[in-house]
């Protein structure tokens, strides 16, 4: 059961709400525009706050989902992460657009918020003080993700290294973000 789900949360995970929400209001490619990025931050930038917000449900459900259903059939805290990641994969690499996807923020958020609330919501509460300090949104998700591990680790130790392995396949997706934030280009709001 827990193969099989794991899969199912890759292929959800695949699907990608900016690319298909751009694709329906006839907007452009969002890996095309602005920053590249498919995911909320750059449907602000490129398609408007309406199409923005539902990439960010979207993708957040995404990584909230998989979680639930792996809890109905009695999977373990440590299966139910690992199905959580196959979902963040998913949008990180998606099968349905040539392994080219988003940076998994809010996928990853979603994730979260189905293993442990509070650490949810001590991420987001970290994200949305750093973007409010700097107005960067790359640097809101590095420092967030990080950040939440302790708390998961403490409360949750059985989802643990799939949390590392998500914070590290996070801030390797940002790499072009540092690089841009030690240079001082990184783009703000």
């Amino acid at each position: 059961m827990f193969w099989l789900l794991a899969v199912l949360a890759y292929l959800l995970g695949s699907l990608s709400f900016a690319i298909l929400l751009s694709r329906l209001a006839g907007g452009p490619d969002p890996r095309a525009s602005g920053s590249g990025n498919p995911g909320a931050t750059n449907m602000l930038r490129v398609a408007g706050k309406k199409l923005a917000v539902m990439t960010l449900i979207g993708d957040l459900l995404k990584g909230l989902l998989p979680i639930l259903i792996a809890k109905l059939l009695g999977l373990s805290l440590h299966q139910q992460a690992w199905v959580g990641l196959a979902a963040v994969i998913g949008h990180l690499y998606p099968l349905y657009f040539r392994f080219r996807g988003g940076k998994g923020v809010a996928t990853a958020a979603g994730m979260l918020l189905g293993l442990y609330p509070p650490a949810a919501l001590l991420a987001l509460a970290a994200w949305a003080l750093v973007f409010l300090l700097t107005r960067t949104s790359s640097l809101a998700s590095l420092i967030a993700t990080p950040l939440t591990l302790p708390l998961l680790a403490w409360q949750q130790p059985a989802a643990l290294l799939p949390a590392c392995v998500l914070t590290g396949l996070i801030v390797w997706r940002h790499r072009s973000n540092l690089r841009d934030l030690f240079a001082g280009r990184e783009r703000r709001f």
